[in-house]
């Protein structure tokens, strides 16, 4: 394979990212990942490391020479002052961009993503607006909820086997990092796939109360759900993150999903040719990370 062949991760060290890394080596492509500290990073054998911080545009230009794809996370809220002078310096390199966007994005990202968007998917609008103008080929990921969002639960659960939260009938289509990952790395080696947006869930909606009984059913023990005011847990959350628009937009969206389950699709099976994950696999993938710690 020619120089240009390489495929730049981003967030390789992360839950998906990692798996990106991991699957585009056993396809035998030359798989490059950014890190902002190389020395601390943990990586397979085979991956070429290069420094640099999707914050800093002038810190990628090495991370990207030669590069002809990239698989790209954003970072956090905090670093979209970056994004247009980012994503022009990694269109004006690469020839395709695959961004790990949300569902809940609008099908077509407005010009000004309206604020009651929230936080997080008013960042991913602004991304995919950004990526949708720089010239680049793009495709848009477009996941449900992340199975592993609910490690979140994991204290709660070795204290007491209770999980407590608010909307527990809020019924989601929780998908595995590992079925993320394998769309990306299909998308990322193959043709075919410029200017889709593609939502990716798990085979089914799983309410919280269900989520958690399977979680108990992974690790050998009970585990049960208790409801949490919606009041109480923003106070909570607000108290934990302090990013309002973020916390009433996962509010507002647990409330819709307790009448109205996340959507399903088969996208997952589409792309990969086997059927995404169900949340019970991926508790049993997890059950040593609900378990006491090391």
């Amino acid at each position: 394979m020619s120089e240009s062949d390489v495929i730049l991760v981003t967030g390789a060290t992360g839950k998906v990212g990692g798996q990106v890394v991991s699957l585009l080596l056993e396809a035998g492509a030359p798989v490059r990942a950014l890190v902002r500290d190389p020395a601390s990073a943990v990586l397979p054998y085979g991956v070429e490391v290069a420094a640099g911080d999707l914050a800093d545009p002038a810190s990628l230009d090495a991370a990207l020479k030669g590069a002809g794809s990239v698989f790209l996370l954003w970072p956090t809220l905090a670093a979209d002052h970056a994004a247009p002078a980012t994503i022009g310096v990694i269109a004006g390199s690469a020839r395709r961009i695959v961004y790990l966007s949300a569902n809940g994005v609008p099908e077509e990202a407005p010009d000004d993503p309206p604020r009651e968007l929230g936080g997080i998917i008013g960042s991913h609008a602004l991304i995919e607006r950004l990526i949708a103008r720089s010239g680049a080929e793009w495709t848009f990921l477009r996941p449900t909820g992340f199975a592993a969002n609910t490690l979140g639960w994991a204290d709660q659960i070795r204290e007491d086997g209770v999980v407590r939260a608010p909307f527990g009938r809020a019924a989601r289509s929780l998908i595995h990092e590992r079925d993320i990952a394998a769309v990306a790395a299909r998308v990322l080696t193959e043709e075919g796939h410029s200017g889709a947006r593609y939502v990716l869930t798990g085979p089914r909606a799983v309410s919280q109360i269900e989520q958690a009984h399977a979680i108990g059913e992974a690790i050998g023990r009970e585990v049960r759900f208790e409801e949490v005011p919606a009041e109480t847990a923003r106070e909570q959350m607000l108290a934990a993150w302090g990013d309002a628009p973020t916390v009433d937009g996962m509010l507002r969206a647990w409330a819709k999903m307790a009448e109205e389950p996340e959507p399903v699709t088969a996208t997952v099976e589409e792309i990969t040719g086997t059927p995404a994950r169900t949340f019970r696999e991926w508790a049993a993938d997890h059950a040593a990370d609900f378990g006491p710690r090391a």
